[in-house]
């Protein structure tokens, strides 16, 4: 076994002597935040919210966030091994790599969409700023090279990464914000443009554009000293993380009447800074969807190294979105994405309730299938099926009006009420 420290440990826990505290890996989960989606959103709900209603639809959001990461992240600082490792518990050895294919292809996918979409920001950009066209392929494909680097390299470059980013890119937003309000004064910011979202759907939106995140949250807790800096981490990691970029955004909208960002940037004169931001929060954020990719793919190759994984995994998704071939599978994406929060809702129900001394490393190979777990995930899908928005899903009923959501809670009680039922029998 490579006891290296550039060793990624994909297959196995994290030694304790490796590990890290809370702050370190937080500033990880802060950096996965501060990203275009974010952005997006911000800038949207201050547009159609009055201020207040906003920001307390981000905090409740990003406090829900918050408390279900931890949750979760917990017990990655417990076994010290990643999502698709834990499912092994839950799932068995073979279902196991069933759920893994599954958390691999989806964040794959959406490690190309992103690429994808930071071409088009960084074409939009180059454009206003300097009139220069440059093909959004070429973009692209600069885009996902770069942000397969870090990936390659594991946790230990995503953490550099993020220590240099996070102080670079608050600064940024900060000064943007600044300079926004000292132009066009702290009353444009309280003024609402239009009516477009209610508290609950703001509040829904907050969540979901991050819920999937806390689903995989041990990929990075695993790296923590302790369950404590893993709960600390996760918490205020997703808190601060998903917040931070909303209510900035939702500041600089409101102060400047637009929620194109990049337009706000170069508005108040800060080009160069516009570029910065734009790379370095797409960078942060989609490095960590080809990492976790990554890592449900070395469960399913065993025998392969994890960065010729990782290299290969991005080359094939980084040469899909310069033929732009993305824009087709979104539909595609979002179905098979309504099978990854059902895990999470199963390993959390198999540790919290039902048997929490099998998730140890000595037990990762016992059985080859678990049946009630994988009728647990099947049944929690459909749910999550059922409540998505066509043409991914049905959209037949509402639960929590987020459908991630809906998938955890209804695997949460499936495997809950499986496993007592089974171990109640077991008992008699």
């Amino acid at each position: 076994m490579e006891n290296s420290v550039n060793q990624d440990f994909a297959r196995e826990p994290v030694p304790q002597h490796l590990r890290k505290s809370w702050l370190s890996i937080s500033s990880v989960w802060i950096a996965i935040g501060i990203d275009l989606s974010a952005m997006l959103l911000g800038a949207q709900l201050g547009a159609g919210m009055e201020l207040s209603q906003a920001l307390l639809a981000v905090f409740v959001g990003s406090l829900f966030l918050g408390l279900l990461g931890a949750f979760c992240a917990y017990i990655g600082a417990t076994t010290g091994l990643s999502t698709a490792m834990i499912s092994n518990f839950a799932f068995g050895n073979k279902g196991a790599k069933i759920i893994s294919f599954c958390i691999a292809i989806s964040l794959l996918g959406w490690f190309g969409v992103q690429a994808g979409f930071f071409a088009e920001n960084a074409h939009s950009v180059f454009s206003m700023l300097f009139d220069i066209t440059i093909s959004t392929k070429v973009l692209a494909g600069i885009g996902g090279l770069l942000m397969m680097t870090t990936a390659i390299y594991g946790y230990q470059a995503i953490e550099k990464l993020s220590k240099f980013s996070v102080p670079l890119l608050i600064g940024l937003i900060v000064l943007a914000m600044f300079l926004a309000v000292k132009k066009e004064g702290m009353a444009t910011v309280t003024q609402t443009i239009s009516e477009d979202f209610g508290f609950g759907a703001a509040t829904s939106l907050v969540i979901g554009l991050f819920v999937l995140g806390t689903i995989i949250s041990p990929d990075i807790a695993r790296w923590a000293k302790s369950k404590k800096d893993a709960i600390l981490a996760a918490f205020f990691g997703f808190l601060i993380g998903n917040s931070f970029m909303l209510v900035m955004a939702i500041i600089l909208s409101k102060a400047l009447g637009t929620d194109d960002l990049m337009v706000i940037f170069i508005t108040l004169g800060l080009g160069i800074p516009a570029i910065l931001v734009l790379t370095l929060a797409q960078w942060t954020t989609n490095t960590s969807n080809l990492y976790s990719s990554s890592l449900g793919l070395a469960v399913l190759f065993p025998n392969t190294s994890k960065k010729l994984i990782t290299l290969v995994a991005g080359i094939i998704a980084t040469t899909l979105a310069i033929l732009g071939i993305f824009d087709i599978f979104v539909v595609f994406l979002s179905f098979i994405t309504i099978f990854i929060p059902p895990v999470g809702g199963i390993y959390t129900a198999e540790y919290y309730l039902i048997n929490k001394e099998k998730f140890s490393f000595k037990y990762i190979n016992r059985e080859d299938y678990n049946k009630r777990s994988i009728l647990a995930w099947l049944l929690a899908s459909g749910v999550a099926f059922l409540t998505t928005e066509a043409p991914a899903g049905l959209e037949l009923f509402h639960i929590t009006t987020i459908p991630a959501l809906d998938g955890f809670i209804a695997a949460f009680i499936f495997q809950a009420l499986f496993g007592l039922w089974v171990n109640n029998r077991r008992r008699d």
